[in-house]
This record gives C-alpha cells, structure tokens and sequence, in this order.
C-alpha cells in the first residue's frame, strides 16, 4: 500500500473567509448571463484523467471552491495540474506516487471518492477517507465499494478509512445497484474502463453529466456505451490516451437563474443555456404559467413582479433524471410561495433536503414540514428581508433567491457553501441588477 510519508497539500486553496450575503429585495432583474460549466461534469472528469498518464486538457471547468478542492487532491497525489487561463486545465498523470486521498481533503468534498474506481483502476491499490460533503441526508459510500468488489477489489474498512486494493487487473462483472446512484455509476464506469473484460451497469444513472463522462471516455479510447437508457457497458482496455474536453454547461446554475428571474421579476436571458437537460424542470414551470422561451442554446424568462400577480400552484416531486433533479427542487420552492394556493412538495433522493424551508420561513414563507420528505407551501405569500442561515449548496442559492423577490433586506450566514458550486454568483446576479454584497461575517443584522 502507500508509504508512511508525511501528509501535506502542494498546492491549498485559500482558506474558506467566514462570509455572509447581504441583498436588498424587490428589484426586478434584467440583462444577460453566460451558463457556466457544470460542476458535477467537471469534478469527474478532472477523476477520470487519472485513467492515463498522457495530458488531458479541460474547457469551460467552473472557477469553484470544490474544484480547487479536487485539484489540491490531485496535486498532492503527484498528479501535474496546469492552469493556464480561467476555465482551463490541463492535467497529467504520469506518476502518481502517493496513492491516498485524506480526511482533510474528503471532509470538504464527498466527490473526492470518485477517485477511488480510476485509481484502484489503474495503480492496483489506494486508501480513502470516508467522504463529508453537504448535509442534506445519508449518501453512504457502500454502493461504490460493492461496485469494486464487483470487479474483484479487495477492501477493507479500518478507522475511517478504505484500504482497497486489485490483485493484477480489476475484472468485468455486473454491477447491480439497489437503486439509481449517480456518482456510484460513475465510479464504476471508471474503474471498468480498464478492467480485464466486459462489465455491465445496471440501474445505471442517467444524468447528462454521466453521458458527459462517457463522451469523454471514448474520446480517451475507452470503450463505454449506454446499451440501453438504464444499462451501461465496458470492455475493458489495456490502456487509454490523453484527449481535450469541453464541458456541459451547467443545468442547475441555469435553473437557479431561470427561477432567479420568475421570483424576482423582470426579464433575463441565459447564454449557453442547456435546455435539452432541463425538460422536467421546464415542464413545472410550463405548469406553474412562467414565461420561458427556449433557443438553441439560450433561455429567456419574463417574469411576474412579486405583487403585481401569481403564478399557478403545483405539486412537485423529484427523481433520478429525466426527472425533476433533486437540486433543482429548492429553487423550486421558492418558486412555490409565488403560487395561487397550496402546493406539495415530496422529496425522493435525500431524506434531509427539506430542512432548509425553515429559514425560507423565515422571510415570511407559509410552509409546513409534513415529515422529512414531504411539505406544503401556501401562496401567494410576500416575502420580507430577514436574517436566515444556509445549511448546504443547493439550500443557499435558494435563500439568495427569496432574498431578492423579499421586501427589504437580507443577511445570509454561510456564503462559502454557495462559493462551492456556483461561479461568481454574487456577480452575476450583480449583472442583472441585484443589490448583493459579499461581506465579512461581523456584518449587522437587518433592521425589520
């Protein structure tokens, strides 16, 4: 296994400011944005470049906190980062020397343990750390470590951390997963890529960030395909080759502004706009009466000011895609205060996803928590500034969101959750003429 050599980064992202978000509501936004990559792309595809020891290179990669968090982890891997323009990253992974990923670097992204399928892969061995990431309900890793069992890894399970190692070649098997899982899809599609034989991937997710994935994967050599909409299949090769890839616009930023604008009012367009990706979320918008037009790579969105009338109500429900995705569900919400009576939201994917409505509550939301995954939201409701706390990613665009279509000020504790996956958020709503600040944590609460 690896050596006894001290742990340290070669290259740390600067340390994550204690930050709040302070917003005056009740401005209309106008103008126009351009979709940046997609974070759930791009953080396996910086994985899968451990595949080969040739030099990939990456276009339209999000400038976010858990990129930079993937980078350092591969950095100290051993692995050759270059960064030589915004969005662009190049990668090599010739010698990678030092085969464990640490608790430091897991605890602030549970993505790092996408690294475990390539690089048990491809170097017969690696210790992980049982991963953190937001807290919105159990996400366990088991699902990941079956599927390397699947293909023969040995794995072990000691003091917080995975031991896994392959004797010779991983081998083909099937993979049969309890249930849709997206980055345990990934992982395994990983590590069969060069594994000795055919595997199969059943149910497998099927998410345009996975596709994404295998785009990249046969352009490195692999033979991946999607013999079916649920069924994936590897051959396993020898080796793959370096390749360039330019990454899929990022379909959960694009909801967040779609709904940015519906709440808040005005008319905003979004460039490099992946409406291909968004036919479920578009369809409850469509069915709440919201104003969008989609172009070939645009979206356009006129929507009602709050008080100058409502939006239809409308029962949502998330599941794996192509249904409504789970991180679009608390834009949605938002959304729902704007609705002509009351609308039922049932969470399928996290158990603990609906938590974050108390402080939507908090601004004068009239919502009721039935249970962990069910809840009602009464409108049309006017929201008002008030001082509220984010408690994941997804959680704290939301509240940003009913910040803006609120009455008065707001103050949001928590803005590095937001800075994980979300480009210059606070800039481009900027843009679109929202009164936002970033600002130290010491910042005042808002007056009532």
């Amino acid at each position: 296994m690896a050596d006894a050599r001290p742990f340290h980064w070669e290259y740390t992202p600067e340390p994550v400011a204690r930050e709040v978000f302070r917003i005056e509501g009740g401005r209309p936004l106008a103008g126009t944005i351009k979709v940046s990559g997609a974070k759930n792309a791009a953080l396996k595809l910086l994985a899968a470049s451990v595949l080969t020891g040739e030099r990939c290179r990456f276009t339209n990669v999000p400038e976010i906190e858990d990129v930079r968090v993937m980078v350092a982890t591969l950095l100290d891997l051993g692995v050759v980062v270059d960064h030589p323009a915004p969005g662009v990253y190049e990668v090599a992974s010739g010698d990678v020397d030092w085969l464990f990923v640490p608790l430091e670097a897991a605890a602030k992204m549970r993505a790092s343990f996408i690294l475990l399928g390539p690089l048990l892969s491809r170097f017969g061995r690696v210790i992980m750390s049982n991963p953190g990431g937001d807290r919105i309900g159990r996400r366990p890793v088991n699902l990941h470590v079956d599927a390397m069992r699947a293909l023969g890894a040995e794995i072990e399970y000691r003091n917080g951390y995975y031991f896994a190692k392959a004797p010779g070649r991983l081998r083909g098997g099937d993979v049969t997963f309890p249930f849709v899982s997206v980055m345990g899809t990934e992982n395994a599609m990983l590590a069969a890529t060069l594994a000795d034989g055919r595997t199969t991937i059943r149910p497998a997710a099927q998410e345009p960030e996975v596709d994404d994935l295998i785009a990249f994967l046969q352009k490195m050599g692999a033979s991946v395909e999607r013999a079916a909409p649920d069924t994936i299949v590897v051959d396993g090769r020898r080796r793959l080759r370096g390749a360039d890839h330019h990454v899929i616009p990022d379909r959960i930023e694009a909801g967040t502004f779609v709904v940015a604008a519906a709440v808040a009012g005005g008319h905003v367009t979004l460039e490099g706009a992946p409406c291909d990706h968004l036919g479920s979320f578009l369809e409850t918008l469509a069915a709440m009466g919201v104003d969008v037009v989609c172009g070939r790579d645009t979206i356009e969105v006129r929507g009602i000011p709050p008080g100058e009338g409502a939006y239809k109500a409308c029962d949502v429900e998330t599941a794996p895609y192509p249904g409504l995705a789970t991180d679009l569900q608390s834009p949605v919400s938002v959304l729902l205060t704007r609705g002509q009576g009351t609308s039922r939201v049932h969470e399928t994917i996290f158990e603990d996803r609906l938590e974050w409505l108390g402080e939507l509550g908090r601004m004068g939301a009239r919502v009721e928590i039935a249970d962990s995954r069910h809840a009602s939201i009464t409108g049309p409701t006017p929201l008002h500034g008030a001082e509220v706390s984010i408690s994941d990613l997804r959680a704290g665009a939301s509240l940003i969101l009913g910040a803006l279509a609120a009455d008065g000020t707001s103050v949001i504790h928590g803005a590095h959750h937001v800075q994980r996956g979300y480009e210059n958020i606070d800039r481009k709503f900027h843009d679109l003429g929202a009164r936002i600040e970033r600002l130290p944590e010491s910042v005042s609460t808002p007056t009532p």
